[in-house]
């Protein structure tokens, strides 16, 4: 399970790569902050003039799209002030165009074919009648979360389907599965461009998904040589339960605000990106061969479970059979973890298997289908584009100018005094910004404080509970064109606060 990561300290680089970071030598500690402050007080009135002349009334109005224009706006800004008085002018400049390239070679271009795969895949599971019986199945659940989606609605058989994707961390599988689960949304969005309550509401429970085994940060433990990688299993799991309860909590109140509102509906239109819906299509009945076939089938699974998990045990009943333990870190965990472990293994060769036989069994002709359905995934790889590449460019130019680095100067003498793991501070910076930038900053804490210490079990934990909340949004609300995000993401940030705190006193009561 964990064969494919590297030692500690050699990380491949992918979306928002970066290598470990150092506070910056050069600038006197008296001498940041200065310039710090003086940056923020001088782009707080370029906001407020810029605002004033490009938006009109809308920057003193109600607008509820505020939220990302200025978080935007701000993160170039202050990496071309940081950077030019810190010397780092050229950087920051490389950075803005090394973060759009890799925006589109290195992340979109990349997603199309994943997006292709699991859309095609997804289609035959709809035809076959599955997504509609996961969402009537699931319905006493969702109706008080998203009661603005209809009952029966595919667009809830797909987010079940991207939320248990998240929980056992398949993230190549999550991201399509919620891309589908978005262009269903934009369909029921009388307000194209505008974020709906049940696309926030999705986005915050995305940004926020319960995570039954932090994959990534258990696997860097292991390699790291930890006497006992999953001891983190369990206090990620209940950072992420108080991540999801805040970020929950936080979105519906937040949709009640009057600063959220949306705002009436004019003409009723159909959104260019949504998803439609098609006739429901006749079905043959299963047969009696086909219901044998299913059956077979389960047994061959549950078979297949029981090997993977427990290899020794296969072979003790079968001497002489070839089973091999996938991996001796895998044979390191407890039966429990294992289980949950090979599950998660499991789980895309189920998903890949099971809804072709299923549809075939039900009269639908599979491969058409399949083709069919990946058309779809070039075009919504082109689609958010644009989304990422606005807020990579804005996350690389900050972090070339040293932003990070000045924020944990500043930060850290107010936080240590309440307990706050200073060492920790650029990990939780980065987290909301670049998945891969925080898993290079999470090696270089296991490698210099130890892979069983209190600071690198508290990473793990946060790593595994928390979300890249602005990657989320810009390809969730990119792959339907919405610009005007609303209240998604407080909600997000609220969801990642909530975590890492939780994530802190957690670790203290377990490890300390």
């Amino acid at each position: 399970m964990f064969t494919n990561f590297k030692k500690p300290g050699i990380q491949e680089k992918g979306e928002g790569w970066i290598a470990p970071l150092s506070l910056p030598k050069t600038l006197h500690p008296s001498f940041s902050g200065l310039l710090f402050l003086k940056s923020l007080w001088l782009l707080r009135l370029l906001t407020q003039f810029t605002g004033k002349l490009l938006l009109g009334e809308r920057a003193r109005g109600g607008d509820n799209c505020r939220v990302l224009n200025p978080i935007w706006l701000w993160l170039i800004l202050l990496s071309v002030f940081i950077g030019g008085f810190s010397g780092k002018l050229n950087a920051v400049t490389g950075g803005a165009f090394e973060a759009a390239q890799g925006a589109v070679m290195n992340i979109a271009l990349p997603l199309a074919g994943m997006f292709a795969l699991w859309l095609g895949v997804m289609r035959l599971a709809e035809l076959a009648g599955l997504v509609g019986l996961l969402a009537k199945a699931l319905r006493p659940l969702t109706r008080r979360l998203f009661s603005d989606v209809p009952a029966d609605h595919p667009a809830l058989g797909a987010m079940a389907m991207n939320m248990a994707a998240n929980m056992l961390g398949l993230g190549n599988a999550a991201t399509p599965l919620g891309l589908k689960a978005m262009r269903y949304l934009e369909g029921l969005n009388p307000r194209p461009g505008i974020a709906s309550n049940a696309m926030c509401t999705f986005l915050a429970i995305n940004t926020a998904s319960i995570q039954l085994i932090p994959t990534t940060a258990v696997g860097i433990l292991a390699v790291a040589g930890s006497r006992n990688p999953t001891a983190i299993i369990a206090s990620a799991f209940m950072a992420t339960v108080c991540a999801f309860t805040a970020g929950l909590v936080t979105v519906k109140l937040l949709e009640r605000l009057p600063r959220y509102a949306l705002p009436p509906v004019s003409e009723p239109t159909a959104a260019a990106s949504a998803e439609p819906l098609a006739e429901e299509p006749e079905r043959a009945p299963l047969t009696g061969k086909g219901k044998l076939l299913l059956a077979l089938y389960g047994l061959g699974m549950l078979a297949l479970y029981f090997v993977l998990a427990f290899p020794d045990q296969a072979n003790a009943l079968l001497p002489g059979a070839p089973f091999a333990p996938l991996s001796a870190d895998l044979m390191r965990l407890s039966p429990g973890a294992r289980l949950v472990s090979v599950f998660a293994m499991l789980a895309v060769p189920l998903m890949l298997t099971f809804f072709p036989l299923y549809a075939w069994l039900r009269g639908v002709k599979v491969y058409e289908e399949f083709v069919e359905g990946a058309k779809e995934g070039f075009a919504v790889a082109t689609r958010i584009i644009p989304f990422l590449v606005a807020i990579l460019v804005a996350v690389g130019m900050f972090r070339k100018a040293g932003g990070i680095d000045l924020l944990s100067k500043l930060l850290g003498p107010v936080l240590q005094p309440i307990g706050f793991p200073v060492d920790l501070l650029p990990l939780v910076l980065v987290r909301p910004l670049s998945g891969g930038a925080t898993t290079g900053i999470f090696t270089d804490i296991v490698r210099t404080f130890g892979p069983d210490s209190l600071n690198s079990l508290m990473a793990g934990t946060i790593f595994g509970s928390t979300e890249t909340t602005f990657y989320v949004i810009a390809v969730y609300f990119g792959s339907v064109s919405i610009r005007r995000t609303r209240h998604a993401v407080p909600a997000g940030l609220m969801a990642d606060l909530t975590g890492v705190i939780a994530s802190i006193l957690i670790c203290r009561m377990m490890f300390a």
